[in-house]
C-alpha cells in the first residue's frame, strides 16, 4: 500500500488545519489508520488512530480534545484536523495503515504495529 500525506506547512498558535492522506494500492477498508508526529531529536509518537470502519477512535493525551481524527473509505482518504495547536505541535507527521484483521473497531496505538508508512510532512507552529 502506498500512502500519499497532504497538509502542512506554517500555522500560527491558536490556528487550525485539516492534514489528509490518500491510500492505494490495498483495500483502505480493511486497514486501521494512524497518525504519528515525530519533533526534532524526540522519538516517533502516536498521535490519533481511527479503526477500519471509523466506529472507534484513540488519542494521545497531548492532542484530546484538540484534534479529529476521521476517514472516508470511499475517497480512501484518513483526516487530522487539528485546532488550537500549540507550538509544541511542531513536528513531521506521519500516517500509516495497519491490518485490523476481522475486528472493525481496533485501533493501534503503538508504531509496531503500523505496517505501512506514508512520507513524513513538516509542521511548524509558530508563537
Amino acid at each position: 500500500v502506498q500512502l500519499q500525506a497532504f497538509g502542512g506547512g506554517l500555522v500560527q498558535a491558536g490556528g487550525y488545519l485539516r492534514r489528509s492522506c490518500e491510500a492505494s494500492g490495498r483495500s483502505f477498508s480493511s486497514d486501521a489508520m494512524g497518525w504519528f508526529r515525530q519533533a526534532p531529536g524526540k522519538e516517533r509518537e502516536f498521535a490519533a488512530a481511527i479503526s477500519r470502519n471509523g466506529g472507534s477512535t484513540y488519542y494521545s493525551d497531548s492532542v484530546q480534545g484538540r484534534f479529529t481524527i476521521s476517514r472516508d473509505n470511499a475517497k480512501n482518504t484518513v483526516y487530522l484536523q487539528m485546532s488550537k495547536l500549540k507550538p509544541e505541535d511542531t513536528a513531521v507527521y506521519y500516517c500509516a495503515a495497519a491490518r485490523s484483521g476481522s475486528s472493525y473497531l481496533w485501533v493501534g496505538r503503538r508504531v509496531g504495529e503500523y505496517a505501512y508508512w506514508g512520507q513524513g510532512t513538516e509542521f511548524t507552529v509558530s508563537s
